[in-house]
């Protein structure tokens, strides 16, 4: 190959909040910019430094110190400082797929603004990588990837465990289920392979007779890689000196200040015809199992199910209208505050669960923050909206509500309504409650926009305090009947609003409830389930007359591990609920929707032995430890609330846990039939299928998984799909069992040092939540997976004030068909009039998408409009595993 060409790129890894809080952190960010300004500012031979491949730390720095904005701009525009493509450095897998495309739009708008281009797809440090990124990256302009974890050779400091690579080289091709392809550069020595070059002349030798060869040994070309930094790396001041004695000891290679951008260049020019190709998911690329860190998907599942909530309102709500009120800018304004606010929470150190207890508590601030200020936007925004419309009614008794849908979809609602109020200004509000208690209520029935008549359900909550928000004047608080009404409901558009009355009527409801007393039995017209003593559930598939034995039978096992890896106790002691006796209560039973409640108890040690803390404390890796179980046991309650409604296809599962125990993990098991050798698993604009057994060179004694939204295993005949609402872990587990994680409690961080994280352990009341959906053959192809997506997705219902205006219904200005492909997002453009929808195909076969509206452009996921493909309607022919984004332009 000739001389040798060393690139040295300075970097600092910045894990914006870990093993000290964000405002701990913030102080050395602060001090690693000012001797960066500084730097640049003295020596024209420091060429650049690369900020992590996040905006945010740009804007975290000026936050503190705003007067140097302009100084830092330059640099970045001058290109001495690389920020992007990222917003921040999120987790691939806990983040939704819009999530990650929100990351990649805020970032790249930030980069642009700010006179970059982004041209390197950064995973450094992410805990493996979702398979759909090279086309991600390809419609963002970006065919470069570098990555640190998911394949082999990787390790720290160059250990390599076994010597059967992936790649035989550091420079590979990595490609996307869709065919798409980027340069793939693997860390193969890690992200701190240059790290505190030495300047001494003996220093520097030794370094890098060592670095050279680490490198030689994987590298394709005569480009070797050295990154100079580190998590949290203060800058390295005599870098450049360094360099120069380096250049003086070894006339073979040349060392030079580098980037990332030079550095591909040079990388491109030399590439080999052999390259290895990847293809997918970088999670079990022959690794040994540890190191791509999987059972983060069940650390403080709590955060993630808050994430789940928040992601959900700002995607299936907020955006969606957006598409249908007045004031974009507002929107827009709102829309991004809202995406980088909840984004913060998303890097992999954050929504992984893997930091010290002070991060994860601002964390549950953070989400707070968003799902409060996103539910009230939300609600204004509908009230603005009701305001044009006509809301008024003959009846003085009707109460208004306005209906906000983003599928066409039959549906069972429960929304609480005041049906009855006085205001404190008209009344001594000692008076009022007791008014409100005397008055009776009536029969209700709901109105909707076209006379139809819909008999509700109603519950009675008594009286309750409030207040109204005037536009023009101050509060008004009041006290207030309050009911909850539960009703059917069908919307035959994909996006759109109507007005709806809540009224006095004879219209009942009629027919008996679903339950079944005598044979402890829930029935719709789809499913027949069988509540058995110990708690668990059998499911009978009425369509198909499938049945599901035993599901839900609960499994504890004890957790020697930290917040990044599951390790069993070494006695792997397990208990279960298969021999348990369960209570049952009804809670509802109607003919919209039958709620039954089973408490079972079981009993399990109330942690690990002492002999633990002495492991964690003498940093024995988890692999190798070898604590048992405690002798002392505790009670261990469980609540399962099953919820059947009218027409559902899947039951609903809503599981408390009262925690009082450390060390352990809880799952839910759910048999499939005879089983099979693969499974499915919704990831990052895939349905991806994976093996049920690793390959051999998995060490882990579990096969753990992530998953975005559902897992599912079928037998070639029947299959069952289990989506959840902020549940990402599961494990296939003899073939045919599908194992669901809702709690895992930890003490630790677990990483380079003893860090205590007893708030890992989840103490208290836990909870968790998901739908089981029975089918023929597989998910794909039952195309179920479209009814797992659209499980936690209800309408938003908002009480509004009656007015005079015109109309009383609305949709959005376009309509789509394509019964095989997924939808994913509806929202405005970031520029102009336009409406960016987006879909992707799931299935091996072309899907054709029609598509009505003004004029259409497909699009990339950054909103550029590519060309034209219709005007009014216009159809398009999906490629296998393709991501479509369409911009539907409104002039």
């Amino acid at each position: 190959m000739g001389k040798k060409t060393a690139h040295i790129i300075s970097h600092s890894h910045w894990d914006r909040e870990w093993y000290m809080s964000l405002e701990e952190h913030k102080y050395y960010l602060v001090k690693l910019f000012d001797d960066l300004l500084a730097k640049l500012k003295e020596d024209p031979d420091f060429h650049s430094f690369h900020l992590d491949g996040q905006t945010i730390m740009v804007d975290d720095y000026l936050g503190v110190r705003p007067e140097r904005e302009a100084e830092v701009k330059a640099y970045i525009r001058e290109g001495r400082l690389i920020v992007g493509p990222w917003y921040i450095l999120q987790d691939a897998f806990l983040t939704s797929s819009e999530a990650n495309v929100r990351n990649l739009l805020y970032g790249m708008k930030d980069t642009a603004e700010w006179g970059q281009d982004g041209y390197l797809g950064y995973y450094p440090d992410t805990f493996g990588v979702y398979g759909q990124a090279p086309q991600l990256l390809k419609q963002a302009n970006i065919d470069t990837a570098a990555f640190g974890r998911g394949v082999t050779p990787t390790g720290f400091n160059n250990q390599v465990h076994h010597d059967e690579f992936s790649s035989p080289y550091s420079e590979m091709v990595w490609e996307a289920p869709d065919g798409s392809q980027v340069l793939g550069i693997l860390f193969a020595n890690w992200y701190s392979n240059g790290n505190e070059v030495p300047s001494d002349r003996e220093g520097a030798r030794v370094y890098w007779e060592k670095k050279l060869a680490e490198s030689e040994r994987f590298a394709s070309t005569s480009q070797l890689l050295y990154m100079n930094g580190c998590d949290h790396q203060p800058l390295q001041a005599d870098i450049t000196t360094a360099i120069e004695v380096a250049n003086e000891l070894m006339p073979d290679v040349t060392f030079k200040h580098s980037s990332f951008k030079a550095y591909i260049d040079d990388v491109k020019n030399e590439l080999p015809d052999d390259l290895q190709t990847i293809r997918g998911e970088l999670r079990n690329q022959k690794t040994d199992g540890w190191s791509t860190l999987v059972n983060t998907a069940s650390a403080r599942i709590y955060l993630k199910q808050a994430n789940d909530r928040c992601q959900l309102l700002l995607e299936k709500v907020l955006e969606p209208l957006g598409v249908l009120v007045g004031d974009r800018d507002l929107h827009r304004d709102f829309s991004e505050y809202y995406w980088k606010l909840l984004m913060e929470n998303h890097p992999h150190d954050s929504i992984c669960g893997c930091s010290v207890d002070e991060v994860h508590r601002e964390m549950v601030t953070r989400f707070e923050k968003v799902e409060k200020g996103a539910q009230r936007f939300i609600h204004e925004q509908l009230r603005d909206m009701a305001s044009g419309l006509d809301t008024g009614h003959a009846d003085p008794l009707a109460v208004p509500l306005i209906l906000f849908h983003t599928e066409a979809s039959s549906r069972v609602i429960t929304q609480k309504v005041m049906v009855d109020k006085i205001y404190f200004s008209d009344r001594d509000f000692r008076e009022i409650p007791g008014l409100l208690k005397g008055r009776e209520l009536p029969v209700y029935a709901l109105e909707r926009a076209d006379g139809t008549l819909i008999p509700v359900h109603v519950e009675d909550h008594g009286v309750s305090f409030g207040y109204d928000l005037p536009r023009d004047g101050f509060r008004r608080p009041y006290y207030g009947r309050e009911i909850s009404i539960t009703f059917p409901i069908h919307f035959t558009t994909a996006l759109g609003y109507e007005v709806v009355h809540l009224i006095p009527s004879d219209e009942r409801v009629v027919g008996k409830g679903m339950w079944n007393e005598e044979k402890r039995q829930l029935e719709n017209g789809n499913l027949l389930v069988t509540i058995h003593e110990n708690g668990s559930y059998s499911l009978v598939d009425k369509r198909t007359g499938y049945e599901y034995p035993n599901l839900g039978v609960y499994e504890d096992s004890g957790d020697i591990g930290n917040e990044y890896m599951f390790k069993e106790t070494g006695d792997r002691l397990r208990f279960t609920t298969e021999d348990a006796l369960s209570a049952i209560e009804v809670i509802m039973d109607t003919p919209y929707k039958t709620i039954v409640e089973i408490r079972t108890t079981m009993i399990i040690p109330k942690s690990a032995h002492e002999h633990l803390q002495q492991e964690r404390e003498n940093l024995v890796w988890h692999p190798e430890r070898t604590a048992t179980r405690s002798e002392e046991l505790t009670e261990f309650p469980i609540t399962t609330t099953l919820t059947l409604l009218k027409g559902a296809e899947g039951l609903k599962v809503d599981v408390k846990m009262d925690n009082q125990v450390r060390d352990h993990r809880i799952r839910a098991r759910f048999p499939v039939g005879k089983g099979n050798d693969h499974h499915y698993a919704d990831s990052i604009f895939e349905i991806v299928k994976r093996p049920n057994q690793p390959e051999r060179q998995w060490a882990n004694p579990t096969f753990d998984h992530h998953m975005q939204r559902f897992a599912s295993l079928d037998d070639g005949i029947q299959g069952l799909t289990v989506a959840g609402i902020g549940l990402h872990e599961y494990e296939i587990t003899g073939g045919n069992v599908v194992e669901l994680t809702l709690l895992r409690s930890v003490g630790e961080l677990g990483d380079w040092g003893v860090f205590d994280t007893p708030e890992a352990q989840c103490i208290g009341e836990q909870s968790a939540s998901f739908m089981i959906i029975p089918h023929a053959g597989s998910v794909l192809e039952s195309k179920v997976y479209n009814r797992a997506y659209s499980y936690p997705i209800d309408p938003t219902v908002v009480q509004v004030e009656r007015n005079d205006g015109n109309g009383s219904r609305g949709e959005a200005p376009f309509k789509w068909t394509g019964e095989s492909l997924t939808l994913t997002t509806i929202k405005p453009s970031l520029k102009g009039t336009g409406i960016i929808v987006r879909w992707f195909n799931p299935t091996a076969e072309e899907q054709l998408l029609t598509v009505e509206g003004s004029v259409l452009y497909r699009s990339t996921i950054l909103e550029e409009k590519k060309e034209q493909i219709g005007t009014g309607k216009a159809a398009y022919a999906v490629r296998p595993y393709e991501i479509i984004t369409m911009i539907i332009d409104e002039k």
